[in-house]
């Protein structure tokens, strides 16, 4: 039997914390693409979706188990992985035919062979007249065209995907999908094997051959969903909505509880990754949720298009209701609980209060706070001896937007105060 295009062997990814104490990112991934495969990566942000994309081109070295390229041990980028990035990373300074010869120059490509190929590249992928202009002369998603012939150039067996449509607008973001799928499908690229990582549901059920479901804390292979339909795929048939229902189910609940209501943690500690949700806009959700034509109930897709937000933006909002006991999702649908409904109903010094007697009950890293200051003779502490011990649990980067996050969150419910100068949390105002 020949060897998959691509194959990781339980690979993990550990990063050192300040404490000198190992956070694990990656967890025993085992994965394989074959030939003529296009298979997709959906997970909430901090999954390790990129980290394990980088991990298979070669750029960033697993902790344990092992990447394999046609059979070969990939310990450094690869002849026939090419990656194209969320951002154009792109030289400034060079022409678009410039920047796409880089790469066969670093291969020691004759400069007559370099710049044939180079036409040929930005040929196909639709900038022909652009040759001799530079990156500031281009939209956004012409960079990216630009980054894509960079990728092809070099006749790549497989495209590693990291993101590439999302910085740009819808439309731009679908022709450029649109056309990478004709290349692909008319095989006129010679590419065997794609990638994606994505945080557009709708985009990798219309592109992908198989999705993989990443969980979080660490980054799982949570689940596996195989599509049969042919592309090009209608977004409005049954099947592509159903498909799309189910993605969102998995990546709104915990494992083991999809179907099941009330899909919060069972149980959370002080150093829980919170989500990152601004009081306002959990306050937007609720509202929008409660009035017609939802009155209480939504399809999660439907919800997103409605409020223009993607999944990334989405999704901790989402969280932050269910850990609230606001909402809870369903079948990839979100029902607005008892409580969500009451505050929907209630005005801002009532919705103050809901908010803080929510954050007591369900967030514990809130009531350590306030149970530390209530018992502290002057009522205060430095925020920093809070972000110790999330630094014990979390990097530093996250353990400093988790005490951010909770600051925004207890002040606004009015559970303690925050000198912002000082950067000392107190009970002075209450």
């Amino acid at each position: 039997m020949p060897a998959p295009l691509l194959r990781s062997g339980a690979v993990c990814k550990t990063y050192q914390m300040p404490d000198h104490h190992n956070r694990l990112v990656l967890d025993h991934l085992d994965f394989t693409l074959g030939d003529g495969e296009i298979v997709a990566i959906l997970g909430k942000s901090g999954s390790g979706k990129s980290t394990f994309l980088r991990i298979l081109a070669g750029l960033v070295p697993p902790s344990d188990g092992v990447v394999e390229y046609r059979g070969q041990l990939v310990t450094e980028p690869a002849h026939g992985i090419a990656m194209v990035f969320q951002s154009y990373a792109l030289f400034p300074w060079l022409t678009v035919l410039g920047n796409v010869e880089l790469g066969l120059e670093a291969q020691g490509v004759a400069s007559a062979e370099r710049r044939r190929r180079a036409v040929d590249a930005i040929d196909v992928i639709g900038l022909d007249g652009f040759e001799n202009a530079y990156p500031k002369e281009l939209s956004g998603g012409m960079r990216q065209r630009v980054g894509f012939a960079r990728a092809l150039v070099v006749n790549p067996d497989i495209l590693l995907l990291d993101e590439p449509f999302s910085s740009l607008d819808v439309l731009t973001a679908e022709t450029l999908r649109g056309d990478l799928l004709d290349l692909w499908d008319q095989s006129r690229i010679p590419t065997k094997g794609i990638v994606i990582v994505s945080h557009n549901i709708e985009e990798a059920v219309e592109i992908a051959d198989r999705i993989l479901i990443f969980s979080s804390d660490p980054g799982r292979i949570r689940a596996e969903i195989p599509l049969t339909q042919p592309r090009p795929r209608g977004w409005e048939s049954n099947e592509f909505r159903q498909t799309v229902d189910h993605v969102y189910t998995l990546l709104t609940t915990e494992p083991g509880r999809e179907g099941r209501r009330g899909a919060k943690p069972e149980s959370i500690g002080i150093g829980y990754r919170l989500p990152d949700a601004a009081v306002q806009q959990l306050s937007g959700l609720i509202d929008n949720l409660s009035e017609p034509p939802y009155s209480g109930r939504a399809d999660l897709p439907h919800l997103a298009d409605a409020v223009g937000l993607d999944m990334d933006e989405l999704f901790p909002l989402i969280e932050a209701l269910q850990l609230l006991g606001f909402a809870h999702v369903s079948g990839g649908d979100i029902e607005l609980a008892i409580p969500g409904r009451t505050y929907a109903e209630a005005d801002m010094l009532a919705r103050k209060q809901l908010f803080a007697e929510a954050l007591l009950k369900h967030v514990p890293l809130v009531a350590h706070i306030r149970r530390v200051l209530d018992e502290r003779p002057g009522h205060h502490a430095p925020a920093t001896r809070f972000l110790r011990e999330l630094e014990d649990h979390l990097s530093e980067e996250e353990a400093e937007r988790v005490l951010d996050t909770v600051i925004n969150w207890g002040r606004h419910a009015e559970i303690f105060a925050y000198d912002y100068n000082s950067e000392v949390l107190n009970l002075e105002n209450f």
